[in-house]
């Protein structure tokens, strides 16, 4: 996908359209606050900015601070064609990750060549990459990493905080893990787990972020998800992992399989953290827990 910064407001997402006959997906945003809102839960392929000051510093500035720990997106800088000395001096300044100018005018093939290029050369980086991936997701369950995902939390609050968003944690623990452990060799458990990893991952919609904290312990961020979205979330998963119950392993053996989750959602409540947040959405997971397992709990349900 790529991500159209039309600030200017001239008909980029217009001028640009036949990139789509070539394969690509094309989101278009209309202001610095679009496009922050954007960036801040998506991750586009490659971003066209065409900026509304000269060089458009403040805009190259934001890119480089949302982009995080996985490095900013491969940047296409617009530039006037009268005086493009502004945009060659503000993206020079940028950090790592390729980019390019175009001047405004120019043909749509000349854009649809420099952006063939720039994802020539992140593809060039794909070994690097892939170191990246490998530090920041677990690799039974290609989940995140504790230190990353707490790390994704504190961002995705901040930006639903900034901009009014609706957001939800959501906890789970397995329930009974320990006696599989204890009862089978730990291949089995091993085992287990990369099938809850794999099961959390297909539950999850594209803008949802996971993360494996350590053992059976899993947790998930639901942007745009209020009270109502979060419960039905929290339900797919319960039944996704319940499903996982029967024969595993070699030689088979037969495993019952399931959950207790803990909620909780940004909006509405004395939340006023991402501490907080995960607060309250593990002291829901200890009541599913007294409760039995095999459930969800809301955190504000407690407070009734």
């Amino acid at each position: 996908m790529i991500l159209l910064c039309d600030h200017r407001g001239l008909g980029l997402e217009a001028r640009l359209a036949p990139l789509r006959t070539a394969g690509f997906t094309l989101d278009a945003t209309q202001g610095l606050l679009e496009t922050r809102e954007r960036l801040a839960f998506a991750r586009p392929a490659l971003v066209v900015l065409d900026p509304l000051a000269p060089g458009g510093l403040v805009e190259l500035e934001d890119l480089e601070r949302l982009g995080g720990a996985a490095g900013r997106p491969p940047l296409l800088l617009v530039a006037d064609p009268e005086d493009s000395r502004a945009a060659l001096s503000a993206a020079r300044a940028l950090g790592g990750g390729p980019w390019d100018l175009v001047h405004r005018d120019a043909p749509v093939e000349e854009y649809a060549v420099r952006i063939e290029r720039l994802l020539a050369q992140a593809e060039q980086v794909g070994e690097l990459d892939d170191l990246r991936y490998h530090a920041a997701h677990d690799d039974r369950t290609e989940l995140l990493r504790p230190r990353f995902f707490d790390a994704r939390l504190q961002e995705q609050v901040s930006a639903a905080q900034r901009h009014g968003f609706d957001l939800a944690l959501v906890l789970l623990d397995l329930d009974r893990f320990g006696r599989i452990n204890k009862e089978h060799d730990h291949t089995v458990g091993d085992l287990v787990i990369a099938r809850v990893g794999r099961a959390v991952r297909e539950c999850l919609r594209a803008e949802d972020v996971a993360g494996r904290l350590g053992g059976d312990e899993f947790a998930v961020i639901l942007p745009f998800a209020g009270p109502l979205e979060a419960a039905a979330a929290v339900q797919r998963l319960a039944s996704t992992l319940r499903a996982l119950s029967g024969r595993v392993g070699a030689p088979e053996l037969e495993l019952e399989v399931s959950a207790s989750l803990g909620f909780e959602t940004l909006r509405g409540g004395q939340v006023d953290s991402a501490a907080t947040l995960r607060r309250h959405a593990e002291l829901a997971l200890r009541h599913a827990k007294r409760c039995g397992g095999d459930r969800g709990v809301y955190y504000r349900s407690l407070q009734r």
